[in-house]
């Protein structure tokens, strides 16, 4: 029930107020078909493997270290608007944890994300450590949230319709089994840029004459 509610699209942490470069990627008419949209979304599931998931893993496995993972994340990501989102989904993941879940870890995690960049992927995985998620659940939960968030994304976008965007997420069952299975040992030295494309693009974001979305 637990994990159900965290991935509720009910739960306040902010996700759905980005579109992680698809609605620059889209005004910028690289997303201009269905066959498009495939590709980014397979795109998006292998960076958040190679950038997210291994600090969440960290993160995970030793919370104490979260300072250093918080500062490697911020280092990494040096499009200023991916940064930027990362520090907001982040506190806001904490954020909500620490007041439906109130302990006196999610307390200090949420103080510690206030204080220092508050990066999602460290934060994600220390969080789920507290609420006692399972290392294997805390990643498909990752992974599973970030599928979902381009496609819902993409219905707003009026890229694909509802029904459309289910059959996709029901497609990418696939593609998560090969990002899990290639990327669940992997930790934070093992960060890796792999759509330099979609990283370029969603940089342009704040230069978009209008938006929906922050990211």
């Amino acid at each position: 029930m637990l994990l159900w509610q965290l991935i509720d699209s009910a739960f306040p942490s902010g996700g759905f107020t980005h579109s992680w470069g698809l609605e620059a990627a889209h005004q910028a008419g690289e997303i201009d078909s269905e066959p498009a949209l495939r590709r980014f979304l397979r795109d998006h599931v292998w960076q958040t493997g190679r950038t997210v998931l291994p600090l969440v893993t960290s993160a995970h496995r030793d919370p104490a270290g979260w300072e250093s993972l918080d500062a490697t994340c911020d280092a990494f990501l040096t499009n200023a608007v991916a940064n930027r989102a990362s520090r907001q989904q982040g506190r806001a993941f904490v954020a909500a944890c620490a007041r439906i879940w109130p302990s006196p870890s999610l307390t200090a995690l949420d103080a510690r994300a206030r204080a220092g960049c508050g990066h999602y992927a460290p934060s994600a995985g220390a969080a789920l450590r507290g609420l006692e998620v399972p290392i294997d659940d805390a990643q498909r939960l990752v992974i599973f949230g970030a599928s979902r968030g381009v496609l819902a994304a993409a219905i707003r976008l009026g890229i694909v319709g509802p029904f459309r965007a289910q059959q996709l997420q029901h497609e990418c069952s696939e593609w998560i089994a090969h990002v899990l299975a290639a990327c669940q040992p992997c930790s934070a030295d093992d960060l890796a840029q792999t759509a330099p494309i979609a990283d370029l693009l969603q940089s342009a974001h704040d230069r978009l004459y209008s938006r929906l979305f922050q990211s």
